[in-house]
């Protein structure tokens, strides 16, 4: 017989449920309102991503179109960054943030980063592990065999760390995705505003942060020179 700790369900289980269908639709609504407006270089997801690898210390790589909406990705086995519709064909601060993220990732592999190694190594276990960990729970409950509910434990253990190590790999990434904006020459104002106030905004905090308004919190930095004109 299979029981489940009513604890569990209600203060683990269900509030987790929540929280990850509120950041997926969150995300989505942040990315519509933005693939809504255009980028001022006027350049489509393919654009910037061709102009980022001719004009960044990147090694240059295929640039792939692929179905669906945020399914961007690059795929180290083949080499090659393929971008959505949505991404590879328009205008939008969404398109260019998001080819720029991606290649951020190209970067991590291309200069040996030491996040996505590790979370490299895991990725081949990682392919097994949601099925496995599921089965072996099942029928370690199922026919009480407690060893068999350990083994789905730590196969599930491998998808909490790899999930761990994912966080600062996709923040990493966005990191050096400005970066490769502002050394390809983009002009300043995409870049601090993708630094600012345009994260404030995905993270839904703009009404605080991001921006220089009375009753927003800000750290302030004094510099010579004008950022617009010399970003650096």
């Amino acid at each position: 017989m299979i029981w489940i700790d009513p604890v569990y369900f209600w203060y683990v289980l269900i509030p987790v449920l929540i929280i990850s269908l509120g950041v997926q639709v969150y995300l989505k609504r942040t990315y519509a309102k933005w693939s809504k407006v255009r980028n001022s270089s006027d350049l489509t997801g393919i654009q910037v991503g061709k102009e980022l690898f001719n004009r960044t210390s990147l090694q240059a790589l295929p640039l792939e179109k692929t179905r669906g909406e945020l399914t961007d990705h690059y795929d180290p086995g083949a080499n090659v960054v393929r971008l959505s519709e949505s991404t590879a064909d328009k205008h939008s601060v969404s398109a260019m943030a998001v080819t720029a993220h991606e290649l951020g990732h190209v970067q991590q592999y291309q200069t040996g980063s030491a996040l996505i190694k590790a979370r490299g190594f895991l990725l081949p276990a990682l392919q097994f592990s949601p099925t496995i960990s599921y089965l072996a729970i099942l029928f370690g409950l199922i026919f009480n065999i407690v060893n068999l509910i350990y083994i789905g434990i730590i196969f599930f253990a491998l998808m909490v760390i790899f999930s761990i190590l994912t966080i600062p790999v996709e923040v990493n990434a966005s990191r050096r995705g400005r970066r490769l904006l502002r050394e390809a020459g983009f002009h300043p104002l995409e870049v601090i505003r993708s630094a600012t106030l345009n994260g404030a905004e995905a993270l839904g905090w703009d009404d605080k942060i991001g921006s220089v308004q009375i009753g927003k919190l800000a750290d302030f930095v004094i510099i010579e020179e004008n950022p617009l004109m010399n970003l650096k």
